[in-house]
């Protein structure tokens, strides 16, 4: 075994990338390609990292399937830090069969952990939990057991369960500082440190007030009639009513629910709704068509109320309405809350996490561009968009997994 091949690796597997390439810096064989592109990594520089992973892939060739394996692997994982979510996960599957087949467990259950987090970022909840229920817990290294509870506090905190994902994060903290990696250590204290940040906002008779992920679920949890602006749904005990796919329909609810228990005039609902600042009779005939949509949709939780000056929500049991919204709110705000992670993103995956067409997500990109809010860097299919983190808020845990912009 080479000793400096040996020793980089360990240096790897501490988190100390500046030792390993004392190592290797200067060699071009297909492990220190593979060792220089996981330091690289480490040190932030994704775009020269792929390159050099992919280098070692394509030089250690068909007759090395496992060291391949490994650097497929960590392709895999330099893609996911750099948002690159359309990377074909056929390929990590792939390579993880291979890892399995040699007896690699370690790195194959690593990869496994990769498909989870990609999952998790997009949004499809029940798919990583499938997975990550089949996982054993027990037998994991400290780094990787670090990673599983981090993935189960992700998808506590997007389900609301404030307590779970406390106890999941109490446990990546052991297990981070038992592997003693720096950049481990300090990706767990960032995620409790979400706990401690406001994530939405309250709307309730007039005042508003932000609120904490623990004060969400219990407010969710209440006997209140709630008017979800973060996910598009309405929600009153145990029944929900999603609106995410009728943005026109949720904005003529949002309104009536930040009037109540007063009504919400005619004037108000068209313009805001429909952005018109004058109505017409066509405009009005088009609001009465668009309360009886709502007024259906409704019928479990509430009815809508003609009134001479508009229109009035009553919920048929909840003797309060309150309506949630994100902390920060404006036209984009959904691209914005996925860039505050501070990563560099591409439209493609932001289209992707976001269910929505990349074009439009392209526009709506330039358009934050030209007003300062974010920027790119890269061209062609190499560009990555990011913003500097919205301070003081925890922006991404209550997106839906689908979400239109509006």
């Amino acid at each position: 075994m080479d000793p400096l091949i040996t020793a980089a690796g360990r240096a790897l597997a501490m988190g100390d990338p500046l030792a390993a390439l004392n190592c290797v810096a200067l060699r071009d064989d297909a492990p220190s390609l593979a060792l220089r592109g996981i330091a690289m990594a480490q040190l932030g520089e994704l775009d020269r990292a792929r390159v050099l992973i992919s280098d070692a892939t394509r030089a250690f060739g068909s007759r090395e399937p496992l060291a391949r394996a490994k650097c497929i692997v960590a392709e895999a994982e330099i893609a996911l830090a750099s948002r690159d979510l359309g990377w074909p996960s056929p390929k990590l599957d792939a390579a993880r069969e291979v890892l399995e087949q040699h007896g690699d467990r370690v790195n194959a259950t690593h990869a496994r952990y990769i498909d989870i987090r990609r999952r998790l970022l997009i949004g499809r909840l029940n798919e990583a939990e499938l997975e990550l229920g089949v996982m054993d817990v027990a037998s994991l290294p400290p780094a990787l057991r670090a990673i599983h509870e981090l993935i189960v506090a992700g998808i506590a905190m997007r389900r609301l369960e404030t307590q779970a994902a406390r106890d999941a994060l109490m446990q990546a903290e052991r297990a981070s500082q038992h592997a003693g990696i720096p950049a481990l250590v300090a990706e767990v204290a960032s995620k409790v440190e979400l706990l401690g940040l406001p994530a939405a906002r309250l709307t309730r008779m007039g005042s508003e007030r932000l609120l904490l992920l623990s004060e969400v679920e219990a407010l969710m949890a209440s006997q209140a009639f709630v008017v979800d602006g973060c996910r598009y749904t309405v929600k009153h005990k145990e029944a929900v009513v999603s609106l995410a796919t009728r943005p026109v329909l949720f904005v003529l609810l949002r309104i009536m629910a930040e009037a109540w228990p007063k009504e919400a005039s005619r004037y108000d609902l068209i313009a805001r709704a429909f952005r018109m600042k004058q109505a017409d009779d066509s405009h009005r005939a088009r609001l009465r068509v668009e309360i009886g949509r709502l007024r259906e949709l409704l019928k479990p939780l509430a009815t809508v109320d003609a009134t001479s000056r508009g229109f009035a929500l009553v919920p048929h049991e909840a003797c309060e309405v309150a309506v949630l919204a994100q902390p920060v709110e404006e036209k984009y705000a959904p691209i914005l809350a996925l860039l505050s992670d501070g990563e560099s993103w591409s439209s493609s995956a932001l289209a992707l996490a976001l269910n929505i067409g990349q074009r439009s997500v392209q526009r709506a990109l330039d358009t934050l561009a030209t007003e300062g809010k974010v920027y790119s860097f890269g061209r062609g299919r190499n560009r990555r968009w990011t913003t500097p983190p919205i301070a003081g808020f925890a922006t991404i845990l209550l997106l839906p997994g689908s979400l239109a912009l509006g």
